[in-house]
């Protein structure tokens, strides 16, 4: 014979995953909520950065590229000027100062050496403690 408690139905197993589905979507919905409630500008950025991905993985159409495209090339343009008159301005400044790459790696070289040194005489003074009271 069958047992009557443990068989289930169609019924029934749809129900309980219809159940645990609601369930589910309860749970997400609340702590979808709380994170809106408790740092609002995350979800707000969040927010922004999936409209900016989904904006970067749609075609563009031919009225975004005519009304849009000539104004981004001056964004573009213009950000490439700026970032060249840094590189630029920053080299000269540099210069003025007297860094230069070769300075800066023999600075960072001696810095390495000073703490290779330094790390070496603390090991030394360590183990030297250690013979002494043994």
């Amino acid at each position: 014979m069958i047992d009557q408690d443990n068989s289930r139905t169609a019924d029934e197993d749809g129900s309980s995953a219809r159940q645990r589905a609601i369930e589910a979507y309860d749970s997400a919905r609340e702590r979808a909520t709380d994170t809106l409630g408790e740092a609002p500008l995350i979800a707000l950025a969040g927010g922004l950065a999936a409209g900016a991905l989904i904006a970067a993985l749609l075609p563009r159409t031919t009225t975004e590229q005519r009304l849009v495209g000539p104004t981004a090339r001056r964004v573009k343009d213009s950000a490439r000027n700026a970032v060249q008159a840094a590189r630029e301005t920053g080299t000269q400044r540099l210069d003025e100062l007297g860094v230069s790459r070769d300075k800066g790696e023999e600075t960072i070289r001696n810095l390495l050496g000073s703490i290779t040194d330094a790390a070496k005489a603390s090991a030394n003074a360590a183990v030297d403690s250690v013979r002494n009271k043994g």
